[in-house]
């Protein structure tokens, strides 16, 4: 379960003065194993309330409470360590994700994953934002999460890997949970059940994904 309390979020301009909040007053429990959709226009807040569920962010006000291990946001392209390479990078991750984990193990299910073949030894800032979502994304999976987050990681590659990517999540439902960012409809129905609009920095649960998507096709009614 991941409780939300009374979360409030925004970026102050540059010059010091206070923006608009991008969330706020946002009250949300998601229950364990139900997989969830995020919905809503672009900067509605949709990758900030993950990065917030992940832990990479943190709220003005109010919590995050994670009674479970959750993921880090599949899909973004940051997180790694620039001059390392990628398989610098996964065998970094696999040490500090400790618990006895196998690490050769991790490192060859990330090369097979992601694609990269010898880019996969380069460096990461030679990666384009397309290679290191790739990259994020094996990483990901070669843990076992009880929720995992993602950010448009099914729009990532070309038509075949977009394929592997979908079922890769496919796979993991009934054993874990997604909370899950995506432009495509067909794959919030497939994979959630439940959703959630985020609209003017406010959240509204549907228990229905399908309830979710069309409270924003509403929105967006020309």
């Amino acid at each position: 379960m991941i409780k939300i309390n009374n979360l409030y979020k925004r970026y102050n301009n540059r010059d010091g003065r206070e923006a608009p909040w991008v969330l706020k007053g946002i009250n949300l429990t998601i229950p364990k194993g139900v997989s969830v959709g995020l919905v809503g226009r672009n900067g509605a807040g949709k990758s900030t309330l993950l990065k917030l569920i992940a832990g990479m962010d943190s709220p003005e006000r109010g919590s995050v409470e994670r009674h479970c291990r959750v993921s880090w946001p599949i899909g973004l392209s940051g997180g790694f360590q620039s001059s390392m390479t990628g398989r610098q990078n996964v065998k970094f991750v696999a040490r500090v994700q400790g618990g006895g984990l196998n690490v050769q193990r991790i490192i060859d299910a990330v090369e097979d994953f992601a694609e990269l073949g010898n880019a996969f030894d380069r460096p990461i800032n030679t990666y384009s934002s397309g290679m290191r979502s790739r990259l994020n994304f094996g990483l990901s999976l070669a843990f076992d999460f009880d929720v995992y987050l993602s950010d448009e990681a099914t729009a990532v590659g070309d038509r075949a890997f977009k394929e592997k990517a979908a079922k890769a999540f496919k796979d993991k439902v009934g054993q874990s949970s997604l909370i899950m960012v995506s432009h495509s409809e067909g794959i919030l129905k497939e994979l959630c059940q439940a959703g959630i609009y985020l609209k003017n920095g406010q959240a509204h649960w549907y228990d229905d994904i399908n309830d979710a998507i069309t409270a924003y096709h509403q929105e967006t009614k020309p």
